[in-house]
């Protein structure tokens, strides 16, 4: 092994151990604040009872019982509000000055980022955990089997960690956490309420339409209804599973370049 080789590799080393560090600082918070992991889940829960027995009377979609065809998109709008977290998190350790005492340290400059969104990823879970048991308790059913069922849930976690990048960025663009929690709105609501999340989108006009269905939000949720309720598994999963590399691959770098000069 040549002498670059070594150093590449204890450089990747020297990262890993950097951001499992952070990550761990970052899920202590949430252990000594778990007010924030009850809040997280309180907003998906009233979703899921809203629109189970308020709104779901209401609305058909054929084929499918509106319970199964629902929680997918409570799966997925529960990571995408989540990855809130991380705006709020970066802005607020901006504000107090902590993002300038890490940068002085010794440190990889991805592992600040890394931490943060890993950490967020390990929330989504705990999160995901509670709002499954939620589901099932009001009538949900994987009707395609548990494997899929995983699989469909590894791809939302997928693009929670695709998203929490997204939110990295903003979190690191905005002055606090105030800013940072009122900028990511603009860029949720068009994802999520603007999907297939509730809705079939072909009841949507035709532009909207469009949207509806060639996103993200809505092809992580296809992925997630697929493990559910059956259908072309491998395509779906193949495009939710590109959709959010791809944002992992754009807005990552960016977010570091962005923490660089912050």
């Amino acid at each position: 092994m040549s002498v670059d080789v070594r150093m590449s590799a204890d450089g990747f080393g020297w990262a890993a151990k950097d951001t499992l560090a952070l990550m761990k600082r970052n899920l202590i918070t949430i252990v000594r604040l778990p007010q924030l992991l009850v809040f997280s889940s309180i907003q998906p829960i009233i979703f899921v009872l809203m629109f189970r027995y308020v709104f779901g009377g209401a609305i058909h979609i054929p084929g499918w019982r509106y319970v199964d065809y629902l929680m997918p998109g409570i799966f997925a709008q529960t990571v995408a509000f989540g990855a809130i977290n991380t705006a709020v998190g970066l802005a607020e350790d901006k504000n107090k000055g902590l993002l300038e005492r890490l940068r002085s340290l010794p440190m990889s400059r991805s592992a600040v980022l890394g931490g943060r969104t890993l950490a967020d990823v390990v929330r989504n879970v705990l999160v995901i955990v509670l709002i499954t048991v939620v589901g099932f308790a009001v009538g949900f059913r994987a009707h395609n089997g548990v494997l899929p069922f995983i699989g469909g849930l590894a791809i939302l976690l997928l693009f929670g960690f695709a998203l929490a990048w997204l939110f990295a960025l903003i979190g690191l663009s905005v002055s606090n956490g105030e800013a940072a929690q009122a900028a990511a709105f603009p860029f949720l609501a068009p994802l999520v309420f603007a999907s297939n999340a509730f809705v079939d989108p072909s009841s949507m006009p035709g532009p909207l339409k469009w949207w509806a269905k060639h996103q993200p939000v809505s092809a992580t949720i296809d992925a997630m209804r697929v493990g559910v309720h059956g259908g072309p598994l491998t395509h779906t999963f193949v495009v939710a599973i590109l959709w959010s590399v791809g944002i992992i691959a754009v807005l990552a770098p960016l977010a570091v370049a962005r923490y660089r000069k912050s």
